[in-house]
Parts: structure tokens; C-alpha cells; sequence
């Protein structure tokens, strides 16, 4: 029983007794017994009124309070006519008006960013606030080669990746610079926010391989230009002063005419390898945009092998092909991809030094074409890898630094992809993905 029947029930027992009372006291006169009846009716029926109407602000509050907690702001209370009940049901329906609106504005701020981090070509991986993954997007599984399924609820700790190894590692608030698979760079951040007050976190990571590439062959193009004109410059006067000098050789003694003579060839050859190193270094900027014409690339490894078949069998280098798919034709520029072939074979014979293995691998994953060189070196340390596409680094003690950065500038114009997978004491794999 609500409160408010007590109070009705309450008021006419009251009124009860008292009607009894007066038909006792009265029921001699039954004009005072009519007058006290009608007035005890009277009251009760303002009572009832009353008690109404005192009980109907309260139901108010209760409804609306119920609708507030089913989360339902659609409906709005109509005014009454009493001034302080229709200045309660404005507040109440000013509040509701408001709550809606909020609603509206984060579910559509909600459905936006869904969209936005759903779309994004940054990798966006959310925490919970275990530091479990809570969600992430499609960016974020391709950058980590997993679906969502398998990751969602667990950390990314259980990712046996070096990527993952490296977000996991990131602190809150620190953000840099992350070596990928190839010359592959990504930036990547751990940032923090709070949800219901307790602080979570998400990791964000951005592609820069493309950003940093043109950068820095920004940057080597002017130093390479600024170089090749002085040297130029410098051994073409140099040379022609020592074709002058040659005239010269009969007014020298005779006892060191020969001395003289060789002086000038030596002089003659530094010079000529001057230019030639400066060429190596010019090719990088002036690489011509590549002349696609379909090329059947397991008959361009074959001819590459059969090139170094001497110098494998010199250092006892045994040159092993697998692949069981017969490839087509591949649209590319035969003349630079065989550089870049050339490029990667002689750096596996340089790391094996003598008695080990290089395998050639060609299939495809998926429907793309690929090739894997893979050596049986002693692999590159962790220090070097994040160096080795960066311009003028070498860690041979005549190099020029300019291999690996001509092959990736290749790569880059064919749009064709690539990645580098090596562990100090390992094989080393180099793999070209014919498609972008």
C-alpha cells in the first residue's frame, strides 16, 4: 500500500469515528446531526483533494526520476496550471532537453570517432585499464599482422613480434622513432587519457617511411650535387694539367724519366677514380624513372647466378633455388631490378665470407610475386639494421654507403615492396614483393 492510501485510508477511519461520535452526541437533534454529517463529508472529500494534490509533485519526481534511470530523455511533462508544479515540470523538462542533446552530441561524437580512428592509415591500438587491448583498427592489424579477434582482451605481450616488443615497451606520454621490417619507420607514441575517472592508455602509430626517405633524399641530393660539382670541376683541370705534364716527360733526365712517367699514371688513375666514385654517388640523384616491360624474373636470377657462379665456387658458396610456382612476367626495368639483384647477392657473399649457403626463393604470397635472398651469415647486429638504408653508411671499409640507398630509391619508383629480417648470429633474408 502506497503512502499516499495510508493517508486517505488514515482520514476517513478519523472521520468515521467522528461521524459516530456526532450521530451518538446529535441523534436527538437531527438537524445538528445532518449539519455535522454533511460537514465531516464535506472535509473528507477536500482531504482526499488535498492529499492529491500534495501527492501529485511527488509522482512527478518519481516518473521522471524512473525515466532518468531507464535513460529515457523523450518525454516531457505538460504544464498543469499550478504555478509550482509547472515551475517544477519546466526545470524538469529544461534538464531532460539538455540530457537529450548531450546524448545526441556524444553518440554522434562516438559514431565520428569510430569512423575517423576506423579510417585512419595510422595503427591506433586502445588499452583497457589492465593495459589489456581493447579494440584497434585496421591499421593497427596490418602494421601487427593480426586480427582483432585473436587480440582483443589479451596484452600485446603475448605478440611474439619485435614491433609489438617495442609499443609494449613505450612509457606514458614518450614518443619515437621505430625501425620496421626493410627501411620501414614509424612513429609511434603511447598517450594517456581517463575514462570514468581512471587513467588509460592508447599507442598510436604513424608511417613515416615515405616522409623520411624524401627528406633525406632532399638532403643527400643537395650534398651529392655540391660535391660532384667541386670534384668535377677539380679533376677535370687536374687531368688535362697531367696530360700537359706528359709533354714534358722527354725534357726529364733520362734516369728519371720513368719515375716521372709513372708518377703521372698513378696521378692519372686517382683521379679517374675520383670520378668514378663521385658517378657512383650522381646515380642515386639522377636515377631515371624506370621503363616497365614485362620480365620473367626466375630467367633473371638464373643469369644473375651463372654472373657469380665463379666467385661462389671460389669461396665455396653454395647457391641453392627454391620455389615451386613458375612466376609470370613481372612489369618492371630490367636493367635497374638486376642492380638491385646484383646489389643483394654481392652483400650475401660478402657476409658469408667462405663455405656457406645462399638460397633463392621465388613464390607468391597470396597473389604476389616475390623473391627471398637469404644468406647464412652471421647476420646484422641490432645497432647496424636501423642504419643500413641510411645515406653514406657502410660498415664495409671501402664503401660508399650508396647500395642499399640506390636499391630502396629502385624499390621506391617501381612501387614494389620490401622487408629485411635478420638477428645477430642468424640467416639474413631480403625479400622484394612485386606489387606496392
Amino acid at each position: 500500500m502506497t503512502l499516499r492510501n495510508k493517508i486517505i485510508l488514515y482520514l476517513l477511519l478519523i472521520h468515521l469515528v467522528w461521524g459516530a461520535i456526532a450521530v451518538f452526541v446529535f441523534m436527538a437533534d437531527r438537524a445538528w446531526l445532518l449539519a455535522v454529517e454533511a460537514f465531516f463529508l464535506i472535509s473528507i472529500i477536500l482531504g482526499v483533494l488535498l492529499i492529491k494534490a500534495f501527492f501529485v509533485p511527488l509522482q512527478l519526481i518519481q516518473t521522471g526520476a524512473e525515466l532518468i534511470e531507464e535513460r529515457d530523455f523523450s518525454c516531457k511533462f505538460i504544464p498543469t496550471g499550478q504555478p509550482e508544479l509547472d515551475g517544477l515540470i519546466r526545470v524538469y523538462n529544461r534538464m531532460i532537453e539538455e540530457l537529450r542533446e548531450e546524448r545526441l552530441k556524444q553518440t554522434e561524437q562516438h559514431f565520428l570517432l569510430e569512423k575517423i580512428v576506423g579510417g585512419s592509415p595510422s595503427g591506433i591500438i586502445i588499452l583497457d585499464h589492465d593495459g589489456k587491448v581493447s579494440s584497434i583498427n585496421p591499421s593497427g592489424e596490418r602494421l601487427l599482422q593480426v586480427s582483432a579477434a585473436d587480440l582483443v582482451g589479451h596484452p600485446l605481450s603475448q605478440l611474439a613480434s619485435p614491433f609489438a616488443a617495442e609499443l609494449e615497451a613505450l612509457q606514458s606520454g614518450e614518443s619515437r622513432i621505430v625501425p620496421l621490417e626493410g627501411s620501414r619507420r614509424l612513429r609511434c607514441a603511447r598517450v594517456q587519457f581517463f575514462d570514468q575517472g581512471f587513467p588509460r592508455h592508447f599507442l598510436i602509430a604513424e608511417e613515416l617511411t615515405d616522409e623520411l626517405r624524401i627528406s633525406e633524399k632532399n638532403a643527400y641530393e643537395k650534398i651529392i650535387r655540391m660535391m660532384s660539382h667541386e670534384v668535377n670541376n677539380s679533376v677535370g683541370a687536374i687531368s688535362s694539367l697531367l696530360e700537359a705534364c706528359q709533354l714534358y716527360a722527354e725534357q726529364v733526365r733520362a734516369d728519371d724519366r720513368d719515375d716521372f712517367s709513372n708518377a703521372l699514371v698513378v696521378a692519372r688513375e686517382r683521379a679517374h677514380r675520383l670520378n668514378a666514385f663521385m658517378r657512383g654517388f650522381a646515380e642515386v640523384v639522377r636515377l631515371p624513372a624506370p621503363e616497365l616491360r614485362p620480365t620473367d624474373i626466375e630467367k633473371l636470377l638464373q643469369d644473375l647466378g651463372a654472373l657469380f657462379g665463379p666467385e661462389l665456387r671460389k669461396r665455396n658458396i653454395c647457391l641453392k633455388w627454391e620455389g615451386e610456382q613458375c612466376l609470370q612476367p613481372v612489369a618492371m626495368d630490367k636493367n635497374q631490378m638486376e642492380r638491385v639483384l646484383v646489389n643483394l647477392l654481392k652483400n650475401s657473399i660478402e657476409a658469408i665470407g667462405e663455405h656457406g649457403t645462399i638460397t633463392i626463393l621465388t613464390g607468391k604470397r597470396g597473389q604476389v610475386p616475390f623473391v627471398c635472398i637469404e644468406d647464412t651469415g652471421c647476420g646484422i647486429p641490432n645497432d647496424v639494421r636501423s642504419l643500413l638504408f641510411t645515406p653514406f653508411f657502410s660498415t664495409k671499409s671501402n664503401g660508399q654507403g650508396i647500395g642499399l640507398t640506390l636499391a630502396r630509391e629502385i624499390l621506391a619508383q617501381h612501387h614494389f615492396r620490401f622487408s629485411l629480417e635478420s638477428r645477430p648470429g642468424g640467416p639474413t633474408r631480403f625479400s622484394i614483393f612485386f606489387a606496392g
